[in-house]
């Protein structure tokens, strides 16, 4: 369980394919407070601690389910990733409830500096999926605990301010980029029970 604040941005070391699966190696300043099959997540995706190479790195396997759901192909040697450990429970929820199992891709269809924050306008296939974002709901992007707003059937807006811009692969994003999207658990499972009573 994770609530979307990120720690840290962590760098993309060395990527290996065994099978279908892929391993990626993460420098990071949290590796050192790791353990051996902890969960933590990597642009939103709960991944498995397998190895912990040095002091400052960490290895975490994606297998090809994940892979095909998420964004976590795209990662290249060099690259940042956000990072967050698992929630601990005698602590604030300052995000929302984050489970690191992503739902779909998103793509980031517009970039606008607003004179010290930035409007991402993303666009999702929401008729496939039948996911949904309401307007001043919680989403979850690349791992990012975010509110929602011009919500639609197939997108929305949220807003960055400098920080999150400054720690965050947000500032990596261009038109064109491909995020993680974490539909609000609450909104899923509503959408579920509804499903079900018209049946």
């Amino acid at each position: 369980m994770f609530t979307g604040i990120i720690e840290d941005l962590g760098i993309v070391k060395s990527i290996s394919k065994e099978g279908t699966n892929l391993h990626f190696t993460i420098e990071s300043e949290v590796s050192s407070e790791l353990k051996i099959d902890q969960s933590i997540s990597h642009n939103g995706v709960c991944l498995t601690v397998v190895k912990l190479p040095s002091p400052n790195s960490h290895v975490v396997t994606a297998i090809e389910e994940t892979l095909i759901k998420s964004n976590l192909l795209a990662l290249e040697i060099g690259g940042s990733v956000n990072l967050e450990r698992c929630m601990q429970m005698n602590g604030r929820l300052d995000g929302h409830i984050v489970q690191g199992h992503v739902d779909q891709i998103g793509t980031v269809k517009s970039i606008t500096e607003k004179d010290g924050s930035w409007f991402y306008d993303i666009e999702y296939d929401g008729t496939e999926t039948g996911n949904i974002t309401v307007e001043k709901g919680s989403i979850c992007v690349n791992g990012v605990s975010l509110t929602a707003f011009n919500s639609t059937k197939s997108g929305f807006t949220v807003a960055i301010i400098p920080f999150t811009h400054e720690h965050t692969c947000f500032k990596n994003f261009k038109v064109g980029s491909t995020v993680n999207l974490e539909f609000d658990i609450l909104g899923k499972y509503i959408k579920s029970y509804m499903n079900q009573m018209s049946l």
